[in-house]
């Protein structure tokens, strides 16, 4: 019979055989109509790729942004927005795993304190309530904490930590650079491993392509192992393409740990022939937020590796910091259960300022409330000092800084343009007795996107050493005025503008 399959097939004797003349149908009602299924199919894409980013984003700005590119751009819009716009990390199972893992090793610590007026000042009591919500360690006394300035105090200091390790070492960065710098750090981990100690690096899959060849493969080649943050073995987890880990921690023997904002790369060290090298501030910590440090390790690690690292290999039992000691905690933050933890805590900081708000970025793109806070405060009578830098490795992000700069200004906040090389520190200070140290930026990718962990501090000798380092910058500064920024030719401030539109994509 024409037309028709016939064969029998007696092991499938049950199946229906299409008839080929309606596959030839098909093929034909395909061939004739495929531009109106695309249209049907680009329709259906961007309204539901719409109705999502309307009815799940909570910024305002970021819902009108999302439907805006997918109006515009249907298809590329949507399928953009399937990758980059949905933050699936707040939504998976995995975040309750990285919460229990947390909270296993939060509950070893029992030093919590209830009064932190003695060691700052008593406007700060109700920050440190908003930090018992916010963050989920308690803030601890009994930490030593001393600042490091740039490569050349960091790195060697990590080294010798390293060196003297006996048990474990946990090692976290945004940027792991192949370079001069990171060989050294990475030839001592190496010696760490035929020592017998356990070692775990963690570095970000982006950050980890910022030099070629990347150093993964070098430290798997010296034994040491190493898990890139956001990847699976295919290449780049599509839908977290856009988060990463920006994350700095160094933690040996479960007793001292490093963090702050620096990344392993020899330009923030001064060259061989004395050439200056671009600025940071880093911190060695001692004492109970060891214990947060390693919780906040293990919880990625797990996350990324599926690997639970042992509380007696990667803990430690006793802390004997040296003195001063301080309380403090860390807050960390990132798109999942976490976001706008540092949002939260600066919008708190800035409100309790009774005199002074001093703040150093390198990337300085506050959104609308932290804005406000800014503005009401300097209205309030608060001294603010907004820090930047003069030269910045990000062209668009300076631009963008440049066109919102207006809006502190003239609400009374001073603006200061960093002369000499760029400074990558991240610094918040509040009435000389309260800090907030860390990886954090305050820009958008920081504030929503990142993985970030940050420090609280209460103390006064912390941020009077802080002012020290601010107030020098500022020594060599500009003051920024509405005046010098009139001056600007139109062109470049259009520019400005424009790219200061794309800012939360930054």
């Amino acid at each position: 019979m024409h037309g028709y399959n016939t064969t029998p097939c007696t092991s499938h004797k049950n199946i229906r055989f299409v008839p080929v003349t309606m596959l030839l149908s098909l093929q034909e009602l395909l061939q004739e109509y495929w531009p109106h299924f695309v249209f049907l199919f680009t329709v259906t894409a961007a309204v539901t790729a719409a109705i999502h980013a309307a009815m799940n984003k909570t910024d305002v700005r970021a819902a009108i942004g999302w439907v805006g590119v997918i109006i515009f751009s249907p298809l590329f819009g949507a399928f953009f927005y399937l990758i980059a716009g949905i933050n699936r990390v707040r939504q998976d199972q995995i975040s309750q795993q990285r919460d229990r893992s947390l909270r296993d090793y939060s509950t070893l610590d029992d030093t919590p304190i209830t009064e932190v007026a003695p060691y700052s000042a008593p406007q700060f009591e109700s920050l440190r309530t908003l930090g018992d919500t916010v963050s989920s360690f308690p803030l601890c006394d009994g930490n030593h904490i001393q600042l490091l300035c740039s490569g050349d105090e960091t790195y060697p200091a990590m080294i010798e930590a390293i060196e003297n390790a006996k048990v474990s070492i946990a090692l976290q960065t945004y940027i792991f650079d192949n370079d001069q710098k990171g060989r050294m750090i990475a030839d001592a981990l190496a010696r760490a491993v035929k020592r017998g100690v356990e070692v775990r690096v963690l570095i970000d899959a982006i950050g980890s392509k910022y030099s070629r060849p990347p150093i993964v493969s070098l430290l798997r080649r010296l034994g040491v192992r190493t898990a890139l943050f956001m990847t699976n073995p295919l290449g780049m987890r599509m839908p977290y393409a856009n988060l990463r880990s920006h994350r700095k921690i160094l933690i040996v023997d479960g007793c001292i740990g490093f963090t702050g904002g620096m990344n392993i790369r020899a330009g923030f060290t001064t060259g061989p022939s004395g050439e200056p090298a671009a600025r940071d501030t880093h911190f060695k910590v001692e004492g109970p937020i060891v214990l947060q440090l390693t919780a906040v390790f293990s919880q990625d690690w797990e996350f990324t590796t599926r690997e639970v690292l042992p509380h007696e290999t990667w803990c430690c039992a006793n802390w004997s910091p040296p003195e001063p000691r301080v309380p403090a905690r860390c807050i960390r933050s990132g798109p999942d259960r976490t976001i706008l933890s540092t949002h939260h805590m600066l919008l708190g900081a800035f409100a309790v300022a009774q005199h002074s708000i001093r703040i150093q970025s390198p990337y300085f793109l506050p959104d609308v409330a932290l804005l406000g806070a800014l503005n009401t405060a300097a209205r309030r009578g608060i001294q603010v000092d907004i820090v930047i830098p003069g030269q910045n490795n990000l062209r668009l992000v300076n631009y963008a800084m440049t066109a919102q700069l207006d809006q502190v200004i003239r609400n009374g906040c001073r603006v200061w343009r960093a002369r000499g090389t760029f400074n990558h520190s991240k610094l918040i200070t509040i009435d000389g007795a309260w800090s907030y140290v860390g990886s954090s930026n305050l820009d958008p990718r920081s504030l929503r996107l990142n993985f970030e962990l940050d420090v609280e501090i209460h103390s006064r000798q912390m941020a009077a050493e802080l002012e020290q380092r601010i107030d020098a910058e500022i020594a060599d500064s500009d003051l920024v005025t509405l005046d010098t920024l009139a001056a600007i030719p139109f062109i470049k401030r259009l520019r400005n503008k424009i790219i200061w539109l794309a800012s939360p994509y930054l």
